[in-house]
């Protein structure tokens, strides 16, 4: 009964907000821009630019001849572990925020998730960011993944879609909490340290990948498979570097597409009029940041599709132990982002 509650929330702000009129032709909007391979280009090619202006070099071009025409080969193991994390991912930067929001342990909030005691709308937050993770990671597995049924704007996700990402945001949050147990008693910086070092273990990626995709099969009243064939172990696929390239910088507009439309439904303003404020910084700032934290979710889900090295990188961190540049990155791309999807919807 209350995971019917939790998916019916947003159903009652959207009708609450005037459902029937504009805000109806803006979401339509909406969902066919990001169905559209073409708008995606322009996206990706709109956000390499200003994050190259914002760190203060010239842009170059966004492909290059060579890259239109090449691929690049890409391991199926690693692929399938980067399939499965888009829920890690997810609760890492929810818990962060409502963590940051409360004032809780990170492991005290992550606790009350897994035992399924946290507010509805704390959940659907989750639920938000998970939504923001799985997009971001689609277009790495083939362009043409954006142009299914089910990639629309979240307030528009079904009851069913909605359950899915429950399921995973729950069953990251019994695996994490259980790996982290003998951290509860430790400060929050100490507890911060703990889960950048599960972040950047590709050995951990794995163990949660797998579990994550039983929790799917077992969601679903299904039998899980082994989550890795054995010719799976060093099978290799070959991609297109233009879609790479594409996917790579498409992680800014899922991330306002997703964080803004929370902040429209909480505030019942329509689609255009978030975009807006968020196009020229005059959001709130706990508003803008939560907008990174979104970036910041959509980032990292791309990362081990690119090779799970990346994610060993230094700048694989918790969203809160993140520096004012790399902060600065994320309002940059997020405002960048919402301007050129506020032109598009513009457009007549």
């Amino acid at each position: 009964m209350r995971l019917r509650v939790l998916a019916m929330v947003a159903c009652v702000v959207v009708v609450a907000a005037g459902c029937d009129g504009e805000l109806t032709e803006q979401l339509k909007h909406v969902q066919a821009l990001l169905q559209s391979p073409e708008f995606a280009g322009e996206m990706a090619a709109h956000l390499d630019a200003a994050y190259y202006r914002g760190i203060g070099q010239t842009p170059p071009p966004f492909l290059t001849p060579a890259e239109e025409t090449a691929t690049t080969r890409k391991s199926v193991k690693e692929e399938k572990i980067a399939v499965n994390l888009a829920g890690f991912y997810a609760l890492e930067a929810g818990v962060g925020v409502i963590s940051e929001r409360t004032k809780e342990m990170p492991l005290d909030v992550l606790d009350s998730v897994a035992r399924g005691t946290r507010s509805d709308q704390d959940m659907l937050l989750l639920a938000r960011f998970a939504n923001a993770t799985w997009k971001a990671g689609q277009p790495f597995r083939a362009l043409s993944r954006i142009t299914r049924p089910n990639f629309r704007p979240a307030v528009l996700l079904t009851d069913d879609d909605l359950q899915k990402d429950y399921v995973q945001i729950r069953a990251a949050a019994r695996k994490v909490g259980a790996t982290l147990a003998a951290a509860r008693s430790l400060n929050r910086a100490e507890q911060l340290a703990r889960l950048r070092a599960l972040l950047q273990s590709p050995a951990f990626a794995e163990e949660i990948a797998g579990y994550l995709d039983a929790a799917y099969y077992g969601g679903q009243r299904q039998t899980p498979p082994p989550f890795l064939k054995p010719e799976e172990e060093t099978a290799t696929v070959q991609k297109p570097a233009r879609e790479e390239k594409i996917a790579i910088n498409l992680a800014g507009f899922y991330a306002v597409e997703v964080g803004g439309g929370w902040l429209a439904e909480r505030r019942r303003e329509l689609p255009v009029a978030a975009l807006t404020s968020i196009a020229t910084g005059t959001r709130p700032r706990d508003e803008m940041l939560l907008l990174a934290r979104f970036a910041n979710a959509t980032w990292k889900a791309g990362h081990p599709f690119r090779s799970l090295s990346r994610i060993a990188r230094p700048n694989f961190i918790p969203a809160a132990m993140l520096t004012d540049e790399e902060l600065q990155k994320d309002f940059d791309q997020i405002k960048a982002a919402a301007a050129k999807l506020l032109e598009a919807m513009n457009r007549k």
